[in-house]
């Protein structure tokens, strides 16, 4: 059994490694040798998921390796799989043979694979290295065509980030370590740690989690990751980085119930983010960038339904969600690379241009719109049957966030879907996407900076979308069986089988909607469809097109004044410190010359002295050695003769 889940995180992890050492050599042979890799992990994920096997090897002294896949591990590592193998298919057509094919390949398998691991980790030794190689590899990704500066930029932005919350698990780690529970780094074993050091674990799961998640006040690093390729998009997006931290925050439900605080503050956290990204992303005219705000949201219903213990919820929506957001970035990048446009009003009739994709597209947008009976729609009433039990008010804010879902989802549909208009004649009756009106291309984070490097084949928005242009052959069968997989997923809002995912989870207490809340969630998300169908959506302007400016808050609050302490700390180095270490320098050679003049010619002088005094003694010595014994004899008796003598008298 334990052979089955070495394999399983192996594979990839192997097969990346070679492939990205290997470099340009292995280019040609990179794309089979990756998707073989993807389909053969996949099935070994399902068989996992199945036998649920466990395995352990020694690492450090009472710290063992540990892997284990039980319920909820094992949906997540099929969902990850599978959406790495729908991938990897659609990049062999993406990334050109132009482009360093194993390299990216590599470090999509690696990116995966570490992803398999954090699912499978069983103890936080184990969870913080695929933590960091993720984190690594999704760098890498990010920045993959690194020639241009603005993408080497975005990356950085979206490492150090997210780096920064990772510290989050470090101190989890130590503060687990400090409670001196028996198996203290395993992670179901970290809420049974005692306070003070149960919130500080606490703490310490949430900030890494919600930096990893995108969630509110880390969620502006992956307007910047919008940079690397659109397969990087997909993946990360769906089914690996950006869901790692809802998929943790899953995982220790209990640690989160155990403090008490943990649970309301992550699913205030998870609503706040699911409405606020909502709205960013409803302001976007960037595909891409409404998409990346989208996420932001989707996986605060995760996160939310962490914090309120609907395990089963946050599954089926971590599960959906994977499906029809790869679908919508793998959609977003064929019509880049095919028409080499990504806003909206330029995107006007792709739909209609290309059938497969602009079907696709429906599906996931009519997914993430949770329009009935579509898998999220089953979903959000799961996980929001949770939050009524908790709170009224977090019912409300995510029914509410639920509604602006279906806005910018809808919002996206209508403009693929409209006939593009006659060259010069603008975009009459288009639905204010922004309030800013068509400005051409968008920026990366609403400040202006171009959205898109130039491609060959750009064509200036609001032209007409050329028909003849179609996606590569093997770039359908990936978006046909994403859709057909979106589809397939609403079977979970039947009461069968979604009893059946909370008793392989072992969520008994999860709690079932009613149906006045199927209708209510049904409805609220049909009207307010139509509505923006007909009406279009909401005009909103910055700082929703700003990303609410969170990054710009960063660096107010946080990048300026640790480049001002380290400036000043440099400052104190040089001015304070290396003058300091210099006139100790002088210090010590003053008190060497004079230690030398003083101290030493005395020194020196004592041991002439000494020497002088030994020879005196050694020539009185040598005076009664003659060397002959009948002297020596005599010597001795006339000292024994003086001794006797001495005794008579005394007596």
């Amino acid at each position: 059994m334990s052979a089955l889940l070495w394999t399983l995180i192996a594979l990839p992890l192997t097969v990346g490694a070679l492939l990205t050492a290997a470099g340009r050599r292995a280019d040609r042979a990179a794309p089979a040798v990756a998707v073989v890799c993807a389909a053969a992990t996949l099935a070994l994920a399902v068989a996992a998921a199945l036998r649920h096997p466990t395995a352990e090897a020694p690492l450090l002294e009472d710290l063992p390796v540990r892997l284990a896949v039980d319920g909820l591990s094992g949906l997540t590592a099929v969902t990850v799989a599978a959406i790495t193998a729908a991938v990897l298919l659609f990049s062999v057509g993406d990334i050109g043979p132009g482009e360093s094919r194993a390299r990216f390949f590599g470090l999509m398998l690696l990116f995966s694979g570490s992803m398999l691991t954090t699912v499978t980790a069983a103890s936080l030794p184990v969870l913080l290295m695929a933590w960091e190689v993720m984190g690594a590899t999704s760098w890498a990704l990010i920045g993959f065509r690194w020639r241009d500066p603005a993408r080497g930029h975005a990356a950085n932005t979206a490492f150090l980030t997210t780096r920064a919350a990772d510290l989050g698990l470090y101190l989890a780690a130590g503060a687990a370590l400090a409670g001196g529970q028996m198996n203290a780094l395993d992670l179901d074993g970290l809420s049974r740690t005692a306070e003070p050091w149960l919130s500080a674990v606490t703490a310490g799961v949430i900030v890494a989690a919600l930096g990893k998640s995108a969630q509110l006040p880390f969620s502006f690093w992956l307007s910047r990751a919008m940079r690397g390729p659109s397969p990087v998009s997909a993946l990360l997006h769906s089914a690996t980085m950006v869901v790692a931290g809802a998929y943790l925050l899953l995982r220790l439900e209990p640690l989160l119930s155990a403090s008490g605080w943990g649970g309301p503050a992550v699913a205030w956290t998870g609503a706040a983010t699911a409405v606020l990204l909502g709205l960013v992303a409803v302001a976007q005219t960037d595909l891409k960038q409404l998409l990346a705000a989208s996420s932001c949201a989707q996986i605060g219903f995760m996160v939310m339904a962490a914090g309120t213990g609907s395990v089963t919820g946050g599954t089926v929506q971590l599960m959906a969600h994977a499906a029809a957001k790869s679908l919508a970035f793998l959609v977003a990048g064929a019509w880049l690379t095919t028409l080499g446009v990504r806003t909206l009003p330029a995107l006007r009739g792709s739909a209609r241009g290309h059938r497969t994709a602009g079907i696709s597209f429906t599906v996931s947008a009519l997914t993430l719109a949770g329009i009935p009976p579509l898998s999220l729609w089953a979903a959000k009433d799961l996980l929001l049957a949770g939050a009524l039990e908790k709170s009224a008010w977090l019912y409300a804010v995510g029914l509410a966030a639920g509604v602006i879902s279906a806005v910018y989802a809808v919002k996206a549909l209508w403009f693929v879907w409209r006939p593009p208009p006659e060259p010069g004649t603008g975009l009459p009756g288009a639905p204010t996407p922004s309030g800013t009106g068509h400005r051409g291309p968008a920026s990366a984070s609403g400040t202006g900076r171009p959205a898109v490097s130039p491609v060959s084949g750009t064509r200036p928005p609001g032209e007409p979308t050329p028909s003849g242009a179609r996606l590569p052959r093997v770039e359908a069968p990936p978006l046909v069986l994403l859709a057909v997989a979106c589809v397939g997923l609403t079977v979970l809002a039947v009461p069968p089988a979604r009893d059946a995912v909370a008793r392989v989870l072992g969520d008994t207490a999860q709690p079932v909607p009613v149906a006045w809340e199927f209708a209510l969630s049904a409805g609220i998300a049909l009207l307010t469809s139509a509505l923006v169908w007909t009406r279009g959506a909401p005009a909103l302007g910055a700082p929703w097109t700003d990303w609410l400016r969170l990054e710009a808050a960063a660096r107010l609050l946080l990048v300026r004044p640790t480049i001002r302490v380290a400036h000043a700390l440099a400052v104190f180095d040089d001015r304070v410190l290396d003058r300091a270490a210099d006139g100790l320098a002088r210090g010590v050679l003053t008190l060497a010359r004079w230690t030398d003049r003083r101290v030493e010619a005395g020194v020196d002088r004592a041991v002439e002295g000494v020497a002088s005094a030994a020879r005196a003694l050694g020539r009185w010595a040598r005076g009664p050695q003659s060397g002959q014994l009948h002297q020596y004899l005599a010597q001795t008796v006339a000292a024994f003769t003086v001794l006797a003598i001495a005794l008579v008298l005394v007596r």
